[in-house]
């Protein structure tokens, strides 16, 4: 399916989910905590942590280490889940404008129980990605760059259809990789930041996906004829499945179509 079907589909699936509205304050609630666990679960999940869905859920809601695992792995989990929460209400302002400061919130959020020296500060050294060409830019280029990308998209923004601004911001700051680590799961916070603000459900990017994800990510990062229409096509799909699953949980009939 085209992007521009898959944005319409999108959107009339936005348009019936927001009939529903607005929930009530339990319901909104148990959708918070929902999102909250399976989005820490999956972000963290692609970047090889170990902790199962049931044991995020164990860890956010009871506190409950897991035996056995690193013990990077249940930071993780609760760093994203802090970052989470900040995104949470930074979506749910009236307007939203992408700055560093917000980006670099987002990252000292979850990183820094890993590493407090670096959480929310933009790399020192080179940073080198596995499995693909692609490199970063050097370190002292990194301020210039983000400068550069908060400024280019305040231009797209009301541009470009939401799904795919998100997209862009997400495929943007990988490119830059501003930090040591952490930076694919800054870049989906920073995503799903833009969705919620607009009114779109939360993207989850489930781990069977991480191979079209990196791959998608891959092309659009690639010297000759660089292409962004892998991945926002992943990430429109993705986002239409978060609309079934909202409305399987709420009792919505979507249009067959």
């Amino acid at each position: 399916m085209a992007i521009k079907d898959l944005f319409k589909k999108i959107d009339s699936y936005a348009a019936v989910i927001r009939g529903y509205r607005p929930l009530s304050e339990a319901e909104v609630k148990e959708l918070d905590a929902y999102y909250r666990i399976g989005t820490t679960y999956s972000s963290n999940a692609l970047e090889g942590n170990s902790l199962t869905l049931s044991e995020t859920k164990v860890l956010l809601e009871d506190g409950i280490t897991v035996g056995g695992k690193p013990i990077r792995d249940h930071y993780e989990a609760t760093g994203h889940a802090r970052a989470y929460d900040h995104m949470l209400t930074l979506a749910r302002s009236d307007r939203l404008s992408i700055s560093e400061d917000i980006i670099r919130r987002l990252h000292y959020l979850f990183y820094n129980g890993i590493d407090p020296e670096t959480a929310g500060e933009y790399r020192k050294g080179q940073v080198l990605i596995t499995g693909t060409e692609y490199v970063p830019p050097a370190a002292e280029e990194v301020p210039a760059y983000m400068a550069a990308f908060v400024a280019e998209a305040a231009e797209k923004q009301g541009k470009l259809h939401t799904v795919g601004f998100a997209a862009y911001a997400h495929r943007r700051l990988v490119d830059i990789h501003p930090f040591q680590d952490g930076n694919g799961r800054t870049a989906r916070l920073l995503m799903n930041l833009i969705l919620i603000n607009q009114g779109y459900c939360v993207v989850s990017i489930p781990p069977v996906l991480r191979h079209d994800y990196i791959a998608a990510l891959q092309q659009a990062q690639r010297k000759s004829h660089p292409s962004d229409e892998a991945f926002i096509e992943l990430i429109a799909n993705c986002e239409i499945e978060a609309q079934k699953d909202y409305c399987r949980m709420f009792h919505i009939e979507l249009p067959a179509r």
